[in-house]
């Protein structure tokens, strides 16, 4: 896939080529259907994860400058997610947060489960 952006502010142009990998054969599909599935998988990576990070945990915002401590909060993050689905399959975040705000000790039974 060949990706061009254009800097509005500076008027660069980059033009990048991407490689993705399939078990599908390239017939297989058509070239709207390619581009469909490569932007629906990026665009569901920033929604299920980037967005749960930077929009309700300010991951984006963290002033911390070490690399280990970025690591291990990111770290402490996946697993709180991947314990909230578990424990929560489909219930909004949001919501989840003010519960868990309002009862410390819900937040605190679900760590002590990992």
């Amino acid at each position: 896939m060949r990706s061009e952006v254009t800097v509005t502010k500076t008027g660069k142009h980059t033009t990048e080529t991407r490689f993705y990998l399939s078990s599908l054969l390239p017939e297989e599909r058509s070239a709207a259907h390619w581009h469909g599935l490569i932007r629906g998988h990026w665009a569901g990576v920033e929604i299920r994860n980037h967005w749960r990070r930077d929009a309700l945990w300010g991951e984006d915002d963290s002033r911390t400058r070490k690399p280990t401590a970025l690591a291990n909060l990111a770290l402490i993050r996946s697993a709180l997610l991947a314990r909230l689905g578990e424990q929560h399959p489909g219930a909004s975040l949001p919501p989840l947060m003010e519960t868990f705000a309002n009862d410390p000790g819900a937040a605190f039974a679900l760590i002590n489960h990992l």
